[in-house]
């Protein structure tokens, strides 16, 4: 075992679980330790600048200098009091990740010397670089100037030493560079629109909140094996390897025992995140080998985002405590389950009300299904936009394979809702012109308290699925920015409900009874939208036809996918609800297809170099090997005798030889079509050119690749293997 690949492999089964710091206090003790939070504001903030903060915040309106000023001087010494002595504006670009500039709580003092000192200007407002971060043409490199802002709802934080300050991040023209500052218009805008249906039931709503709680799945590697895969390190995926015999197919991982240095690096970054005010709650052993999950509690969706990000960072930083390193790619490994982040979204009133929950009266049942059916018609008329908000060159490796939603949104009800919705859609002009005579209400919806919150299945194969008083979006991918699903969702639904609000009121004025006014504009959408809904196999070819015929998009192309942004549809719905100008829009397709490009080129020069100087030598020298031992069996055992002896051999060798000959072939047909799509000038085309030209290639190679993995004398093969990845010891 002379091997790199067999030296990295005993290192990594030799490490043992690493000792975790566990507090001595219980989990309440420590937790938001690390937040400037409510508690931690009423203690270092004056009372007059804590209520004027807290009412801002909860009014969702801007704040005066003179209150920043007062705020930043107590923010200043909670921070330096918990060993801070930086600061940042912490933000999120289009990159799925988060950006910060760490800039120290120092300024001169006139007499040689410095002083602490953190204004209020310097926490409302910074000037980070707005053209070296992806903006699709919005800033030139010349135009360098942009600003990130305070975003006051979502609480600032220490991460090693620093105190980080979530912000916007817009250019120096005022368009939006980030995922943030959509998301935050996206949520006033589902607020207003929600908080007007949500008064035709309960007349003191004030505001309506968008609630997240997402799943974060997630693929574990030893750090020795990792560093040894060019293609892990580079891609987050492996490029190539041969299934092992034993995967997922016996279903003994899910949910199984947590091996102990699993277990270790999960309360170590339990630990720590609850520090940072994560409610992580859920963590378990996933179906595929090496794959688990972490889920919180519910929380508002911005401040979920926040946390959904801060956490992938830490899971990076805590699991190279413990000899791991964190796979967030959505397929990094071939034949198993890839990793998604589920979406679980539901809409809540500040009054206490779950809009997806079934009441306990005709009239709160009225509100659920109000806000169901609304959802459906929203989730249909852009069913294009909410695939393009998921989609990425990494997610749609997933999609479709292994248990992962199809790239064909649809809806999933459940048997119960299911029922209600075809009295609803099936109810005579009778019916509804009887409803405000009757105490209850007609058409089987006096049933709904019998509709438990969990009385629904779970279907796997919905991208898009009612869960009992949420939705669950399964289709978004593990590495991805939960905002780029959520704004997009938020701002249809919203847009809806502006719709159905305003026609709702015009029958109210035209004299109609609330209940009848309702089911009137309910009855048309449950028809309208009754393409989009489907209970069925989805990974079915029956469906992909049937979804075809019902016109819902069924598009695979990620960069074509795409378009649906621009779509005439999508820009009216995003200028009307003022989450996205038409300009913005532009940008952010300009990066996705540039996106999308990169991480295929990134690909293809890794599977390039590995081809041609990894795996075509290891085979040539391993076929060198078997001509050699042919000769000499010929030489040795001349005749009929000898032919027999080394028929196998030279099977063997004009199998290789033919593998190698595709793979050559191949390698050069996707190095020239890399080069003519790097000659097209339009990012769209581009990005189209490499999924047409340059990826089929690829998959070719990876194929014959995989098929001299077994024919190679494993002692020569140069990449640790799936057998030695997917099982921690």
């Amino acid at each position: 075992m002379s091997s790199l690949r067999f030296k990295v492999v005993e290192e990594a089964f030799d490490h043992k679980a690493m000792p975790v710091n566990i507090p001595a206090e219980r989990p309440e003790a420590y937790f938001a330790k690390a937040v400037f939070n409510r508690k931690k504001m009423f203690e270092y903030l004056p009372k007059d600048t804590y209520d004027e903060l807290i009412a801002a915040i909860e009014d969702k309106r801007p704040i005066s200098r003179s209150l920043a000023d007062s705020v930043a001087e107590g923010m200043k010494r909670w921070a330096i009091d918990n060993g801070a002595r930086h600061y940042t504006h912490w933000f999120h670009p289009l990159t799925d990740g988060t950006a910060e500039k760490h800039d120290a709580f120092i300024e001169h003092d006139g007499k040689g010397g410095v002083v602490e000192e953190f204004s209020g200007k310097l926490l409302v407002q910074q000037e980070p670089d707005a053209s070296s971060f992806p903006n699709g043409g919005i800033r030139n490199t010349f135009e360098a100037r942009g600003y990130s802002a305070w975003d006051i709802s979502s609480p600032a934080f220490i991460l090693d030493g620093t105190l980080c300050i979530p912000t916007i991040f817009i250019s120096y023209t005022g368009e939006s560079l980030d995922y943030k500052t959509p998301l935050l218009r996206a949520l006033n805008s589902v607020d207003q629109a929600a908080t007007k249906v949500a008064r035709f039931f309960d007349p003191e709503v004030k505001h309506v909140r968008s609630y997240l709680g997402w799943e974060q799945e997630y693929f574990l590697v030893d750090e020795a094996l990792y560093a040894a895969r060019p293609d892990l390190v580079l891609t987050g995926r492996t490029l190539m390897g041969h299934e092992s015999a034993k995967n997922q197919q016996l279903e003994d991982h899910y949910f199984g025992a947590i091996p102990s240095r699993v277990e270790a690096f999960m309360l170590d970054l339990e630990i720590e995140a609850h520090k940072l005010g994560i409610p992580a709650k859920t963590r378990h052993n996933e179906v595929a080998p090496n794959q688990f999950e972490l889920a919180p509690i519910f929380e508002e969706t911005n401040l979920a985002n926040d946390h959904n990000l801060l956490l992938m960072s830490l899971m990076s930083e805590v699991a190279r405590r413990h000899n791991f390193r964190v796979l967030l790619h959505e397929k990094p490994f071939a034949g198993i389950n890839g990793s998604g982040k589920h979406n679980n979204w539901s809409l809540g009133t500040d009054r206490g009300t779950l809009l997806f929950a079934p009441g306990k009266n005709a009239k709160e049942n009225l509100q659920f299904i109000t806000f169901i059916v609304n959802v459906m018609a929203a989730v249909h008329t852009h069913n294009a936009l909410l695939k393009a908000s998921i989609m990425s060159a990494t997610n749609c490796h997933r999609l479709g394979a292994n248990e992962a939603p199809p790239a064909i949104i649809s809806i999933f009800t459940g048997k119960a809702v299911a029922n209600l919705l075809d009295m609803l859609e099936n109810a005579t002009a009778a019916d509804l012109a009887d409803i405000s005579k009757k105490e209850g209400v007609s058409l089987g919806l006096a049933q709904i308290p019998e509709l438990l919150i969990d009385n629904t299945d779970r279907n796997r194969t919905s991208p898009f699925a009612f869960t009992g008083n949420r939705f669950e979006f399964r289709a978004v991918g593990s590495s991805a920015n939960c905002a780029c699903a959520m704004l997009a969702l938020n701002a249809a639904v919203a847009d809806q409900l502006n719709q159905f609000h305003v026609a709702v009121t015009a029958r109210l004025e035209a004299g109609e009874q609330l209940e009848e006014a309702i089911l009137a504009e309910l009855r048309p959408l449950v028809k309208q939208s009754k393409a989009i809904h489907f209970d069925g196999n989805g990974y079915s070819e029956e469906w992909k036809e049937e979804a075809a015929r019902r016109g819902l998009d069924c598009e695979t192309s990620a960069p074509k996918i795409f378009d649906a942004y621009l779509s005439t549809a999508s820009v009216d719905m995003f200028a009307r609800t003022g989450v996205f100008s038409k300009l913005e829009l532009e940008a952010r397709n300009e990066v996705k297809w540039e996106m999308y490009t990169k991480k295929v080129q990134i690909e293809a020069r890794v599977l390039g170099d590995l081809a041609i100087n990894h795996i075509i030598p290891v085979a040539t020298r391993y076929r060198s090997m078997l001509v050699d031992n042919v000769v000499k069996l010929k030489e040795l055992f001349p005749g009929t005798k000898g032919a027999q002896i080394v028929a196998h051999d030279l099977e063997t060798i004009e199998k290789i030889g033919a593998h190698l000959e595709i793979i050559k072939a191949e390698t050069d047909r996707m190095i020239d079509a890399r080069k003519e799509a790097n000659r097209i000038d339009s990012e769209r085309e581009k990005a189209i050119a490499y999924h047409d030209n340059v990826v089929p290639p690829m998959e070719v190679i990876r194929r014959h690749i995989d098929k001299l993995e077994l024919m190679v004398d494993n002692e020569m093969w140069p990449l640790p293997k799936y057998r030695e990845l997917l099982f921690i010891r």
